[in-house]
């Protein structure tokens, strides 16, 4: 084996070793020595390769929202958006799709988009940017083709949609928290219920009219 095919079973080992660590437990409660115990890695060795916890933490965001970004690339060519409530149901369960099918990398996400460090924000917000430049692309196409109402325009709808995309998978366990979300029917039949409050309102516009 070669030093550079050895470099790379190492980082490869240390890759698997954070994987797993994070996939499991929150930001703050991860350290170098967990990274190492349990895991058959020395402490030179992961120093050798990394300095703190911040590196692996951003090593997997990087390779979380390169695969996102890339799964986000290949099936939004999928969606027609002849209908816009459907289209942005199916834009949103991409990416619960592939948590589905990566589950270890949810708490990983969630760690990154909903409790960032506050020292990690602007390096997670420069690796996002895919990610972000894809759903801006594919929601302002979208929002351009829906009958918005008077007064907004499609780039204000896009932001709108764009700011709950980070907090609608908390919202559709909460909406369903009694019943439960216990398979993808169920998951689809409680996000069409909350897109529809979401892009339609609560209150008749008639009736919001006549007062």
């Amino acid at each position: 084996m070669t030093q550079k095919e050895r470099q790379a079973r190492s980082k490869h080992a240390i890759f698997l070793a954070a994987l797993e660590e994070f996939s499991k437990n929150d930001y703050d409660t991860v350290t170098m020595d967990s990274s190492c115990q349990g895991h058959g890695i020395s402490k030179g060795m992961m120093y050798h390769y990394y300095s703190c916890k911040d590196d692996l933490f951003l090593l997997l965001v990087k390779e979380l929202f390169q695969a996102l970004a890339a799964q986000l690339e290949h099936d939004m060519q999928q969606l027609d958006g002849d209908n816009p409530l459907e289209t942005i149901q199916q834009f949103f369960m991409i990416r619960e799709r592939y948590f589905q099918q990566h589950p270890q990398w949810k708490n990983i996400f969630e760690n990154a988009m909903l409790r960032p460090p506050k020292h990690l924000k602007d390096a997670i917000y420069e690796l996002r940017e895919p990610v972000r430049a894809l759903n801006r692309t594919f929601l302002t196409r979208v929002c351009s083709g829906m009958p918005l109402r008077p007064g907004l325009d499609p780039e204000t709808a896009t932001r709108y949609i764009e700011s709950i995309e980070y907090v609608f998978p908390s919202l559709l366990r909460q909406f369903r928290a009694e019943e439960g979300i216990t398979d993808l029917h169920t998951m689809l039949d409680a996000m069409t219920e909350i897109l529809e409050i979401i892009l339609f309102g609560l209150v008749s516009q008639t009736d919001r009219n006549a007062k």
